[in-house]
């Protein structure tokens, strides 16, 4: 045997030992818990046959706490890219047999490597965390890793899509990197992700919790907003980051992928025509309208679980990526309230940054009122929707469907907040409040003073009504560019959004905004 076949044996002999990760008993044992292990993840998340591995053979070079004799493969992190349906995506999976999958200094500096290039390639980075946190043997230089994460997700922020599923126990100074992040999947029943776990909270404060109520996928669905995509095994999490892929540009400087559309410009929704129910009080699904409007009725919704009274989604209208925020009065009447504000902000810049056209749908009463909305900040929170959409120069459509009250009918991109065109429904609503709140206010002299208080009251509601609760007071000021019927909304977006592709809009110089957080 030559010089060069030998030197390639020991090559495939050392890189085929790197590939078993934890061996075969812990794969086993990951097996059980119905977890995939990064490997198996990345084949199934990559094109097959195009994942190009990067720094397989790093390794750890503590020596504290017997580590000198443990050879940890691949230092517990797979790393590279490939392509995801064709395009190229880079991603950092952590291996859970693979010493726990334990950050420590090399770990870490494999995955900044992995988000360097990202970044200097302009493509889509994605995290698969599977890990038992900071490797507690190395000390300051595990933690130093986690900030050299932190700060490459704040600068790569707004610059390339950043995706983290977790897929296992993320804990401590782990949980932060998600957050920095765009989009947080988790899987049901296997992940969890929380600040301090449960035995410290029991310590400390005597409360006793689960894993999975603290910190689990459906606990930051519905409670934290962490979450914004539920999952219910490591296959379904692999294939819903896919599908939000394909919506996404590869950087800001990249065009928004346009996918083939099978669906008609000329379609319309006779079912809108009937979606608003008679009495005023009552709620309707939003969803379906936002369905109606979609190309083949599909859209994808995160944050389904949280702040159920705002809606935000991805559709495709004519195949081109379309970012919705809507009000939806099944839920708390459609109300503004602190989460529903955050949750919209979120949204708008994150499509506003990757060139992602707006398209609002309002109906709205106003904003939730009493002491534990105002001393959650409401105030704040609020301001964060102003700001937002404000801010924000892609291409912006509004469509009123029926109410749109007070400050609330601003924060959802009133025209002069900065909508390019607003349209109404003929059962708009626009008005500075409903025709009870501003007769009691307007006319309090006049139905005291009168000698059927009552029926007077009823007489200047019915009059306010007729003047404000339709669209064509604001139509007839210009505030609002068209009436449309419902059934021709899907026809009047794809009009609008066409006109305005080409949309450029030049902000003051200045270092950045200091949105109200």
């Amino acid at each position: 045997m030559g010089l060069t076949e030998d030197k390639i044996k020991q090559f495939e002999e050392k890189k085929s030992r790197l590939l078993t990760m934890g061996g075969e008993a812990m794969i086993r044992k990951q097996h059980d818990l119905k977890k995939l292990t990064a490997r198996e993840r990345l084949d199934l998340f990559y094109d097959k046959g195009t994942f190009q591995e990067i720094q397989l053979f790093v390794k750890h070079r503590s020596t504290l706490f017997g580590l000198g004799d443990k050879e940890i493969n691949a230092d517990g992190v797979v790393t590279g890219f490939g392509k995801v349906n064709g395009r190229t995506v880079f991603a950092a999976a952590q291996d859970f047999t693979s010493a726990g999958g334990s950050l420590g200094e090399m770990h870490a500096k494999k995955i900044w490597k992995a988000m360097d290039l990202a970044v200097d390639a302009r493509k889509p980075f994605v995290a698969l965390n599977d890990s038992g946190g900071a490797r507690i043997q190395e000390g300051v230089p595990a933690l130093d890793g986690y900030a050299g994460i932190f700060y490459r997700n704040s600068i790569a922020s707004g610059y390339i899509p950043q995706i983290t599923a977790i897929m296992g126990p993320t804990a401590g100074g782990a949980v932060y990197s998600p957050a920095l992040t765009d989009w947080v999947f988790m899987v049901k029943g296997s992940s969890y992700m929380y600040i301090t776990g449960p035995d410290v909270i029991k310590a400390v404060i005597g409360e006793e919790v689960t894993h999975d109520e603290l910190g689990g996928a459906v606990a930051h669905a519905s409670k934290s907003g962490v979450c914004h995509v539920v999952t219910e095994s490591d296959e379904d999490c692999i294939a819903r980051i896919k599908d939000l892929l394909s919506y996404l540009p590869d950087s800001c400087h990249s065009p928004v992928p346009v996918a083939a559309c099978t669906d008609s410009a000329d379609r319309e929704c006779p079912e809108l025509d009937k979606i608003i129910p008679d009495k005023p009080t009552r709620g309707y699904d939003m969803k379906k309208v936002v369905a109606a409007i979609a190309d083949n009725g599909i859209m994808f919704e995160p944050h389904e679980l949280w702040a159920k009274n705002m809606l935000v989604a991805f559709i495709r209208v004519m195949g081109q990526t379309v970012g919705v925020i809507a009000n939806n009065s099944r839920n708390d009447a459609g109300v503004l309230d602190t989460k529903a504000s955050d949750k919209a902000s979120r949204f708008i810049r994150f499509c506003d940054a990757f060139n992602i056209p707006l398209l609002t749908f309002a109906d709205v009463p106003g904003y939730m009122p009493g002491t534990n909305q105002e001393w959650s900040g409401i105030i704040s929170h609020g301001a964060k929707l102003l700001h937002a959409y404000s801010e924000a120069t892609v291409p912006k459509l509004t469509v009123v469907t029926r109410k749109d009250y007070g400050g609330a009918y601003i924060g959802m991109c009133s025209k002069y907040l900065g909508a390019d065109y607003v349209m109404a429904w003929p059962s708009a609503e626009i008005a500075v409040m409903g025709a009870e709140g501003a007769c009691n206010i307007v006319y309090r002299r006049q139905i005291s003073a009168a000698e059927d208080p009552v029926s007077r009251r009823r007489e200047l509601v019915c009059s306010y009504e007729e003047q404000f609760n339709n669209p064509y007071f604001a139509a007839g000021m210009g505030i609002i560019e068209e009436i449309i019927a419902p059934r021709e909304t899907r026809k009047r977006v794809i009009a609008v959004l066409d006109a305005l592709k080409d949309k450029k809009q030049v902000r003051i110089e200045k270092k950045h905004n200091n949105i109200p957080l």
